[in-house]
This record gives C-alpha cells, structure tokens and sequence, in this order.
C-alpha cells in the first residue's frame, strides 16, 4: 500500500508520517517511510537546491520537483511497493499540484502531466490531507525557515485552497482530517481510515 501525507508546511505531516510507520511496524508491516522532496542522494541534493539556495523560477522549481521525484519512486516507491512493503510519503504529487500547479499559478493540468509522466503514473493508494489554518501553520514553524516557509500568509492561503480543490478532485483517494488536534488523536483516526478502507 502506498500512503501519502499533505497539507501546509507546519500541518504536522512529518510527524503523522512517522507515527504511521511505527504503528505499522509495530503491527507488522514493512514499512518505508520517506518524504518528498529527498528520499535519494540525488533528490536530498534537489531539495538543498530547492528549500536552500537562492531564486527559482516557478517553472524551474516544478521541473526539479519532478525530477527529484522520478528518482524516489525508481530508487525507492515502486521497489518497496513490489517487494509488498507499505510506503508513507510525506508529500507526494499533489505538493507539487497544489503548490506550482495552482498557487503558482502554472496550471492544475499541466503540473499533474508532468508530474504523472515523472512518476509513470504512480499514485498513492490514499493520501491524508492534514488540514490547518494558515495562521496555524505559521505559528507552529520554528527555527529557520526554508526558502517555502517564507513565502507569506497570501500564498499560504491559496496553497490551502488548492488542496480543497485536488481533495474535491479526488475523493476516492484523499481523506481530510483535522490537523489541528493532538498528534495521537491525528494519529488514530488516519489509522482508522487505513483499517476501514483496507
């Protein structure tokens, strides 16, 4: 099974991501957990790039996006899903959908073609969207942010909107839930939703 988390950056998907990977191993499963952008050497270079150098134009950005993740899914996702390992990726196509695709303004239909050709179609079996105010997910930012993060509340803002519109798109693989609650709450309903749809 291959499983996704999204949501804004401080939407708590690291965390739920890893709280999954260890109830699953605990109930024993293979598991693999891995984020996006990284997962490879080359990807972890791509997001240095990406999250740390200086500006990238929108298109650039989608471009490196896409080719960090052609890499995880031919290094890492589909060997792990083949050998019958379960996958949790924190962050997967949709990021790039919502945040180059939409927010960005490069268009819904042309981020997710570039990024279906990067993956050879490869989807998530569910994805969770971690949902949290934009407010939220600022305050809940600490530390040194990356190049992302600072963008402001406006682009934020529509970055949320934009995962209304890919949960809306995609029911029959995204489950909403309320990220603003206590990790372990978070935690037990993402692996009731699992239990139910499996």
């Amino acid at each position: 099974m291959f499983i996704s988390l999204e949501g804004l950056d401080g939407s708590g998907k690291t965390t739920q991501a890893r709280l999954l990977g260890r109830r699953l191993e605990a109930e024993g499963h293979e598991v693999v957990v891995t984020r996006e952008p990284g997962g490879t050497a080359l990807g972890e270079e791509i997001r240095a790039l990406l999250l740390h150098g200086g500006h990238v134009a929108p298109w650039a950005e989608a471009a490196l996006y896409a080719a960090s993740r052609a890499q995880h899914v031919d290094e890492v996702i589909r060997p792990a899903l083949e050998r019958g390992a379960v996958v949790v990726c924190d962050r997967y196509v949709d990021s790039s959908v919502a945040y180059q695709g939409i927010a960005r303004g490069l268009g819904l239909e042309r981020v997710l073609e570039l990024n279906l050709a990067a993956v050879d179609g490869l989807l998530p079996d569910r994805t969770f969207l971690l949902q949290v105010g934009v407010g939220d997910a600022a305050a809940r930012m600490g530390g040194e942010l990356d190049r992302i993060e600072r963008e402001g509340d406006e682009f934020r803002a529509r970055v949320a909107e934009a995962y209304g519109t890919l949960a809306a798109r995609f029911p029959e693989r995204y489950v909403v839930v309320d990220g603003t609650r206590a990790p372990d709450e978070v935690a037990e309903e993402i692996r009731g939703a699992l239990r139910g749809g499996s």
